[in-house]
C-alpha cells in the first residue's frame, strides 16, 4: 500500500458542480481493527480544515484514527498530518512531571505544588511591584475554545492585563482583520460546500495543497469532475497549487496590492461589477475606483513581474464566473501590506456582489485549527463574542457577564499583540510571561533577539506544552500538557462549523489540561469576582462553554443554542447557532446585512495605510448602517529592498508533513521521514549563477542572520529563495549542530493594522557552502 506522505491526496473522486462530494473513508490504526475497543468522536488539530474524525482506542492507549463519513467537512477524508499525526501523543519523550529551574540552572522534576507555588509566587509578586501591565500571557491556536475563554477571563478580568494574544498572530491575524475592516465582524460568510456549487476559484497567497490537504482534494475532486471551476493563482512559487492553475500569476514577493489593484481596475473597466449590489449594500466605491485607475495591467506588470496579458486573463477568469470563491492565506498575511492585500479580494466580491449566496464566498482562511476559537473568545488581540473595545456598551456586557466592575477589564487602548508582548519583555515593562503551547524560540522573527528577550534575568518564564522544546529550554517552570485526544472541549474551522472532541485517553504520568492548570493557576492567585466568589466560577469544560456562547448571543457569532449535547453525532455544525436556526447557519449575509452598524461592529476600523486607529465619534458619523466597505489600498514599496549584498528575496512558509515548528510531528515516523531536515528552494538560473548544484549545502544570508542547508533547485521564478520556517535545533545534536531555522533571517516587522509579522520578503544572500551532506536531502514535499 503506497504511504499517504507520498500519496498526500488519496485517490480522486470526481463529482459535477452542483453535486455531492463522494465519501472517502481513510483511515490509520496500528493494531487489527478487531482490536479496538471504542471508537471516539473527535476532529483533527493539524491544520485549519477541521476534519471530522473518530479515534480508535485499544488498552488506554490511541492506536489510530478513522475518518468520519458523515462529517460535513472532509466527507471521510484525513490528510497525511491527520492519519499519522497522533502517534505524537505516546512519544517517549512526552513530558509527564513539572519541571522547575534550580539554582544551579538546570531544569529538574518536582510536584504540581512546587512548581504552581512557583508561578503564582513570581506572578503575584509582579503584580504588587509592576501592576497588571507586568504580566503577559502567549497562548496558542492548538488549545480548545473552553480553555482560550478560561485564559481570557483570568487575564483580561481577574488580573486585568491587556496583555494576551495568541501564535494566532503569526499566521492568521491578518484574517480576522480583513474581515473586520471589509464586513465589521470577524467571521467568514461562506461554506465548504460554496466548493461544491462555484464555476471559479481563485486562491491569493494559498498553496492549499500543502496547508489544507483535504480542501484541496475537494478542489482536485471538482476539477476532475464535469463542469471543472477554473482555477486562478496568486504565487510567487510553483506550488503543487499553482502547477493545477489555469491562470498562474508568479508574481514579486511584496506586491500583493499592486497585483490586485490591478485586476479590480479590470473589473471596473470591463463592467464586470454588480452595480445594484454596489449601490444598495456598499460604502466607499469612489475612492476605490479613483485609486484603482491607476493600475492597469501594464504598470503592474512592471512592479509585479508578471505578463499584463497574464494579469488581463486572470481578471477576465475572475469577472465572467458566475459563481466565485476566493481564498486567502499567508502569502498575503505574512507579506507586504497585509491587510490591504487581503481587503482588495474582499472588494473583488463585493464588486462582483458575490457574497452571502450559494456559490459565491471569500474565505479570509485560518492557519491553525483552533485559530477561530481565540478571535472568539478574546485569548487575541481582541475581546470576548467580537465585542469592540471602543464600545463601552460592549465592555459593560462583558463586566456583567464575569461579575466585575467595568474598570478591570483594560479598555483605554486596544488589547497588546504578541509583537508588542515581547518587545514590552525586553524593555524590561513585562516581568512575567506564560507561553502556552507554542514555541516562539523558534517560530517567531529575528530569533536571536526572541532568545536574549526569553533567556533575560528579569523576565521569569512560564512555558505549558506536551514537549521540550527550543522555547521549554529558556523557562523558569516547565508544565507538562495534556494533548489533543487527552480531554474534551470544542473548536472552530475556517467556514465557523463547531466539533465537540471528547477525551480519548488519559494523559501520561502528571500532565494534566490545560483547562486544569488555568483553574488551579486562578485558584492560587485568589481571583474573585466583585461578589467574591472565584474567578472563573466553573470547574469543568462544558460550564465554560456554556458561559462563552451565553456571552455570545446576539452577536455575529451567536452559539447561544450550541451545546455539547447538539453536538454530539451532529458531524459540525456552523454557527450562529440560535434558538431560530438550531441546526446552525450556511451562510452569513445571505440578506446582504453586515455588521457594520456602530453599535454592532466589532471595530471601528483603520487607515489601511498606516494602521491609525479610527474612533466611535467619526465612525458613528459616517455610520455605513449595515453596509459594507470598499477600502482602497495605495501599493507602497517594501521597506526592505533587494541590493547588491542581499540580490534574492527570501521567502518562508509551510511544507505539507510537518506542522508549525515539529513539536509534534517530528516524533511522528512517517511524517518525519518525509521531511526529516530544512532544504532551501532555488530557481536552477540563480542556482547556476552561483555554482550550486541540487543537493549542495549553501549558506544563506540576511542582514539579521544565517542558515545552512541543502540546496533544491525546483524554484520557477528567478530571484526568489523559499525555506520551511518549521526547523529548529531541539533535534539536532549539538556537536553537529547546523543554524537551519528560518527565523534567523527574518526581522522584527508587522502589518500596521493586523500586526501580523511579515516572514514573506526578506533580502538575503545565497552562497554554496559545501559538497552534499553525508546525510542526503530531503524529499521535496508536494513533487509528485
Amino acid at each position: 500500500m503506497t504511504s499517504r506522505t507520498d500519496d498526500i491526496w488519496g485517490t480522486r473522486t470526481p463529482y459535477a458542480g452542483g453535486g455531492t462530494w463522494p465519501e472517502r473513508v481513510d483511515r490509520f490504526l496500528t493494531v487489527a481493527e478487531a482490536r479496538v475497543e471504542r471508537w471516539v468522536p473527535s476532529a483533527c488539530v493539524l491544520c485549519s480544515n477541521g476534519c471530522g474524525m473518530d479515534v480508535a482506542v485499544a488498552g488506554g492507549r490511541i492506536v489510530g484514527v478513522r475518518g468520519r463519513a458523515g462529517d460535513r467537512i472532509n466527507h471521510g477524508r484525513l490528510g497525511p498530518k491527520g492519519l499519522y499525526g497522533w502517534q505524537a501523543n505516546h512519544d517517549r519523550e512526552r513530558l509527564t512531571d513539572p519541571l522547575v529551574r534550580g539554582s544551579d540552572g538546570e531544569l529538574r522534576p518536582t510536584d504540581w505544588d512546587t512548581a504552581m507555588a512557583a508561578v503564582t509566587t513570581r506572578s503575584a509578586r509582579a503584580l504588587a511591584e509592576h501592576g497588571p501591565q507586568g504580566l503577559a500571557f502567549y497562548t496558542s491556536g492548538q488549545l480548545f475554545a473552553e480553555e482560550y475563554y478560561t485564559q481570557a477571563v483570568i487575564a483580561r478580568g481577574g488580573i486585568g492585563t491587556p496583555n494576551l494574544d495568541g501564535n494566532t498572530r503569526l499566521c492568521t491575524a491578518t484574517a480576522e482583520w480583513a474581515l473586520i475592516e471589509s464586513f465589521g465582524s470577524d467571521g467568514n460568510p461562506g461554506s465548504y460546500r460554496d466548493v461544491d456549487l462555484c464555476d471559479t476559484l481563485f486562491l491569493c497567497g494559498h498553496n492549499v495543497a500543502e496547508t489544507q490537504t483535504v480542501l484541496w482534494s475537494r478542489m482536485l475532486d471538482r476539477r476532475r469532475g464535469p463542469d471543472a471551476p477554473r482555477l486562478v493563482v496568486a504565487d510567487p512559487r510553483a506550488t503543487p497549487t499553482a502547477r493545477e492553475a489555469d491562470v498562474h500569476l508568479a508574481l514579486r514577493p511584496g506586491t500583493n496590492v499592486a497585483l490586485l489593484n490591478s485586476l479590480v481596475h479590470e473589473l471596473i473597466e470591463h463592467g464586470w461589477t454588480d452595480e445594484q449590489f454596489v449601490t444598495s449594500h456598499t460604502v466607499g466605491y469612489d475612492a476605490l475606483r479613483t485609486v484603482v485607475a491607476d493600475w492597469p495591467p501594464e504598470r503592474a506588470a512592471d512592479v509585479c513581474g508578471v505578463d499584463a496579458a497574464l494579469i488581463r486573463e486572470a481578471a477576465a477568469v475572475i469577472g465572467t464566473g458566475r459563481r466565485l470563491v476566493s481564498t486567502v492565506l499567508q502569502g498575503v498575511y505574512q507579506s507586504h501590506q497585509a491587510t490591504a492585500a487581503a481587503v482588495q479580494v474582499n472588494n473583488i466580491h463585493l464588486l462582483r456582489g458575490m457574497i452571502g449566496r450559494p456559490g459565491c464566498t471569500v474565505f479570509q482562511m485560518n492557519g491553525q485549527p483552533t485559530a477561530e476559537n481565540t478571535r472568539e473568545t478574546g485569548a487575541d488581540g481582541t475581546l470576548p463574542a467580537f465585542l469592540n473595545w471602543q464600545n463601552e456598551a460592549h465592555v459593560r456586557r462583558i463586566a456583567e457577564a464575569w461579575h466585575l466592575d467595568e474598570e478591570q477589564i483594560p479598555h483605554d487602548s486596544p488589547p497588546t499583540h504578541a509583537m508588542d508582548i515581547f518587545r514590552r519583555c525586553e524593555e524590561g515593562a513585562v516581568r512575567f510571561l506564560w507561553v502556552t503551547g507554542t514555541n516562539p524560540a523558534v517560530s517567531l522573527p529575528e530569533l536571536h533577539r526572541i532568545r536574549e528577550v526569553c533567556g533575560q534575568d528579569g523576565l521569569f518564564l512560564v512555558v505549558s506544552d506536551a514537549f521540550r522544546t527550543e522555547t521549554t529550554a529558556l523557562a523558569d517552570v516547565v508544565l507538562p500538557a495534556a494533548m489533543w485526544g487527552e480531554k474534551t472541549g470544542c473548536y472552530t474551522n475556517t467556514d465557523r462549523t463547531v466539533h465537540l472532541s471528547e477525551k480519548a485517553v488519559e494523559p501520561p504520568g502528571r500532565a494534566r489540561p490545560d483547562f486544569e492548570i488555568l483553574l488551579d493557576y486562578a485558584r492560587r492567585m485568589n481571583l474573585r469576582d466583585r461578589d467574591g466568589r472565584p474567578l472563573p466560577p466553573w470547574t469543568e469544560p462544558e460550564e465554560a462553554w456554556l458561559a462563552f456562547t451565553s456571552l455570545t448571543r446576539g452577536r455575529p457569532c451567536d452559539q447561544s443554542a450550541l451545546t455539547y449535547e447538539r453536538l454530539r453525532g451532529a458531524g459540525g455544525i456552523q454557527w450562529p447557532v440560535t434558538a431560530e436556526a438550531p441546526d446552525g447557519t450556511e451562510r452569513l449575509y445571505a440578506d446582504h446585512r453586515f455588521p457594520t452598524r456602530a453599535d454592532v461592529c466589532e471595530d471601528y476600523g483603520h487607515d489601511l495605510a498606516t494602521g491609525a486607529q479610527h474612533g466611535p465619534g467619526a465612525y458613528a458619523a459616517g455610520d455605513p448602517e449595515g453596509r459594507a466597505f470598499l477600502k482602497a489600498a495605495e501599493y507602497v514599496p517594501p521597506e526592505e529592498d533587494v541590493d547588491d549584498d542581499y540580490p534574492l528575496w527570501l521567502t518562508t512558509g509551510r511544507s505539507v508533513h510537518h506542522w508549525h515548528t515539529r513539536t509534534k510531528t517530528a516524533r511522528v515516523p512517517e511524517l518525519n521521514a518525509a521531511a526529516p531536515d530544512v532544504w532551501v528552494e532555488l530557481c536552477p538560473d540563480d542556482a547556476r549563477d552561483r555554482g550550486i548544484r541540487d543537493g549542495d549545502l549553501v549558506r544563506v544570508a540576511s542582514r539579521r542572520g544565517v542558515l545552512e542547508a541543502p540546496a533544491l533547485l525546483v524554484g520557477r521564478r528567478p530571484g526568489v529563495v523559499f525555506v520551511p520556517f518549521h526547523y529548529g535545533y531541539f533535534d539536532q545534536p549539538l556537536p553537529h549542530r547546523r543554524t537551519r531555522a528560518a527565523n534567523e533571517l527574518t526581522r522584527t516587522a508587522w502589518d500596521p493594522v493586523s500586526k501580523q509579522p511579515l516572514f514573506k520578503h526578506t533580502a538575503v544572500r545565497v552562497d554554496k557552502a559545501g559538497p552534499v551532506p553525508a546525510d542526503g536531502r530531503p524529499a521535496p514535499p508536494g513533487r509528485q
